[in-house]
């Protein structure tokens, strides 16, 4: 069975991207900071008869990722990885805190290109593979009080349209997904959006992603 890592994957469109996937015969390789939340997933996908496993790895540290990349080849057939983990702090770019800038550039961009570059050896020795970069669309136009926010998605944007040029002619599709705000955890830690409700559910994120699949640019804008 081939497995497919989703980073963040213990709430929102992580969770639901696994459901789906894993509805498609795939087993998923859970990834996030809280394994409880990944366990409740994992629980969630064995419920309707499919396979799993739960992992708790620092998306912003190299060696972790490598070593978990490492394992996760030995025991399982990687296909892919969707780089879904992701931060955002927002505000006047002057009253920003360089840990919140740095936390940003860690999680949304190292942490997008570190678990890439661990995965794509075992892709391209298959010639086939999935790597699906969640992006926003941040990633497409600067926003008020989303400057650094939007540099690290900016910057995602640009490693992505990289890799597709790069891999164009192998087996593995790199997709890039632009989405609007979504209701989901990523906005409990600060203010930014007070009222949630014109957004998008993550599920509904996630239906349009897979009926976009075959475009290498899936993007869902929202009224927010």
């Amino acid at each position: 069975m081939k497995s497919i890592i989703i980073t963040g994957a213990g709430s929102g469109l992580g969770k639901e991207l696994a459901l789906r996937y894993s509805r498609q015969g795939y087993h998923l390789l859970l990834i996030g900071r809280t394994l409880e939340k990944l366990k409740d997933v994992q629980k969630q996908i064995q419920a309707e008869n499919g396979q799993a496993d739960s992992f708790t790895v620092d998306v912003s540290s190299p060696s972790e990722i490598q070593a978990f990349i490492s394992n996760a080849a030995e025991e399982f057939s990687l296909y892919g990885v969707i780089n879904n983990a992701g931060i955002g702090h927002f505000g006047p770019l002057e009253k920003m805190s360089h840990a919140e800038i740095e936390e940003m550039l860690h999680i949304n961009v190292l942490g997008t290109i570190y678990m890439s570059q661990a995965v794509l050896p075992y892709l391209v020795k298959n010639n086939e593979g999935l790597v699906m970069n969640i992006v926003s669309t941040a990633g497409l136009r600067g926003k008020i009080n989303e400057s650094a926010y939007a540099a690290s998605k900016f910057a995602v944007r640009g490693f992505t349209e990289s890799l597709q040029i790069e891999y164009a002619h192998t087996g593995i599709h790199v997709k890039a997904v632009y989405m609007g705000g979504m209701d989901t955890p990523f906005w409990d830690h600060n203010n930014f959006i007070k009222d949630k409700s014109g957004l998008r559910s993550p599920a509904e994120i996630a239906d349009k992603i897979l009926a976009n699949i075959e475009k290498d640019a899936i993007i869902i804008e929202s009224d927010k």
